[in-house]
């Protein structure tokens, strides 16, 4: 499983019903620069520690679950 990270950004934007221009004002960028994080399959980590401020969600932990279902796995095949 890939995860990618502007598609789960802007999913969550929607959940919290928050607009493209609020987000743009709160990470101190254009809207232009929103559109173009949400195309984004990977991402700075710097600037994903910002969105994880400024909605509330640790987007981090995506990652940190499929390292996790990718250990589950190798762990299975060993035995």
């Amino acid at each position: 499983m890939s995860i990618h990270i502007g598609k789960e950004i802007k999913a969550e934007l929607r959940r919290q019903g928050r607009g493209v221009t609020w987000f743009a004002q709160q990470l101190y960028c254009d809207r232009t620069n929103v559109y173009n994080i949400f195309k984004r399959e990977g991402i700075d980590t710097i600037l994903l520690q910002r969105i994880c401020g400024v909605l509330g969600r640790n987007f981090f932990a995506l990652y940190c679950q499929e390292i996790e279902c990718g250990d589950e796995e190798n762990n299975s095949t060993e035995m």
